[in-house]
């Protein structure tokens, strides 16, 4: 089989279903974000799925706006720059999780609680420099891009139509999780996992473009 355009962004809604199906997955069972979390086993297995998502997302979110981009318009593009921009910062911020903070939870453990704090909104004693408004900035990139991409790929009719209002509506109110504590805030964002993993999987199912190559082939 000769591979086509078309059958490898289908094949990405993978990616965005294991994407979604991870995030959802880990919320519930996330260890605390302090420093005694950092040295065990289970930071050690969540961190690493983390990582993985984040590039996951992008592939997955590239693969979406690709099968839509002739009707997503320029909402579709803004929403898949922001919200990819997200994730893309994300990434850094647990590559750090993932192989910096545990080798320092002896060394530098007010680092450690000084960065987590950034997270779990106790700041520490020491000045992290820009990570904080990275930090903040991931999160505005996350409202916004979720909000645009949700919208336009409703609007543009070619998913399902159903996980594209649940991925922008659980944008929308992200803002309100900040007010939930901090252990509920993850539990908060399990429908946008669910909105991803069922995009992922009307791009994976989508038979559409399979079937115009078909008819273009047997003219």
């Amino acid at each position: 089989m000769t591979p086509t355009a078309s059958g490898f962004i289908r094949w990405t809604g993978l990616s965005a279903m294991a994407a979604g199906i991870i995030f959802a997955g880990i919320q519930p069972v996330h260890p605390p974000d302090f420093l005694s979390s950092v040295t065990t086993s289970a930071w050690a297995i969540i961190t690493s799925l983390k990582l993985v998502m984040c590039f996951l997302f992008l592939l997955g979110l590239a693969g979406l706006y690709a099968r839509q981009v002739e009707k997503a318009g320029w909402l579709g593009l803004a929403g898949f720059v922001l919200f990819s921009g997200s994730w893309a910062l994300q990434s850094g911020f647990v590559f750090t999780e993932v192989f910096i903070l545990p080798p320092l939870a002896t060394a530098a453990p007010q680092f450690i609680d000084s960065y987590l704090g950034i997270v779990n909104g106790s700041p520490g004693a020491m000045n992290v420099g820009a990570a904080a408004p990275a930090y903040a900035v991931v999160g505005i990139l996350y409202l916004l891009g979720g909000l645009l991409f949700g919208v336009a790929t409703f609007r543009a009719g070619v998913l399902s139509r159903w996980p594209s209002g649940l991925l922008a509506l659980t944008a929308l109110v992200t803002p309100a999780a900040a007010l939930l504590p901090h252990a509920t805030q993850r539990l908060a964002a399990i429908p946008m996992g669910i909105a991803m993993a069922w995009l992922g999987y009307a791009l994976w199912s989508d038979r559409g473009e399979k079937a115009q190559e078909r008819v273009f082939e047997n003219k």
